[in-house]
């Protein structure tokens, strides 16, 4: 049973859910500690590291996107407090979404002849796009067809995002917040150099469902190696939590930091 869900997303980045509907989604999976870790973006409503929401403990994170220089990776913080340097950091990636946002989407309009009745915003992401497609009934493309022909890595309407440097990135976070850890590696092109950040981050996130069955092994050695907590999460963008997370004795390390 998973006690602690700590990789949610809501309509502040590229959820489903709005932010009072994580309780009862919590609730119904058995969950009891959600960690909202929005895309590139803190939650304006959550006002403190740890907060708790009709009986559910919700974690204030993110989610943000960092340049290692061989392949872009996602760093998971915990118990934020807004510092300046996070602030400044979210800023400017939010600037550049929106921009890179329509980008695409007038790529897509004008690939398809078509009107989204979408523009770029702070928290757009592809996949608002990708629904927006799939809603539209003068397009043939579904949710994955979008990506996988229309706004996927290389795909003709495909825009790259402008996101810090690791380094940049880990520090803003490490001052922010309570624990930073490397988000899905084995979603990366290369896992083991993604894994060998670890060096510069004190956690992992262990727990992760993948859809397929992954060899833990390369994770479990670097915990060992290089002495680091584990977190774990759904990864959610609809109402179904508890896919993964921490139990209740896995999250109590996790609770002394983020408090």
């Amino acid at each position: 049973m998973v006690y602690a869900d700590l990789h949610v997303h809501t309509t502040n980045s590229d959820g489903q859910m709005e932010l009072d509907e994580v309780p009862v989604a919590a609730r119904e999976a058995g969950v009891s500690v959600v960690a909202i870790t929005d895309h590139d973006r803190t939650n304006p409503v959550l006002d403190a590291p740890v907060t708790e929401r009709d009986g559910v403990t919700v974690i204030h994170g993110i989610e943000l996107r960092v340049d290692a220089g061989d392949q872009r990776v996602d760093l998971l913080g915990y118990g934020v407090r807004e510092t300046d340097a996070l602030i400044d950091v979210v800023e400017h990636i939010q600037t550049n979404r929106i921009e890179r946002g329509q980008a695409i989407i007038d790529c897509v309009e004008d690939r398809l002849g078509v009107s989204l009745g979408i523009e770029g915003r702070e928290g757009l992401g592809r996949p608002h796009i990708a629904r927006a497609v799939a809603a539209h009934p003068d397009t043939d493309y579904d949710y994955n067809g979008t990506f996988d022909h229309l706004i996927g890595n290389d795909c003709p309407c495909y825009v790259p995002r402008d996101v810090p440097s690791f380094e940049h990135g880990r520090e803003a976070l490490l001052d922010a917040c309570g624990l930073v850890s490397l988000a899905h590696p084995f979603r990366y092109p290369d896992p083991e150099a993604a894994l060998s950040l670890c060096d510069d981050l004190p956690a992992v996130e262990r727990y992760y469902d993948y859809g397929h069955e992954v060899d833990t092994a390369p994770v479990e050695r670097a915990v060992e190696k290089y002495d680091l907590l584990v977190t774990g999460g759904s990864d959610a963008h609809d109402h179904e939590l508890g896919l993964a997370g921490l139990s209740e004795a896995e999250f109590a390390d996790v609770s002394a930091l983020v408090g």
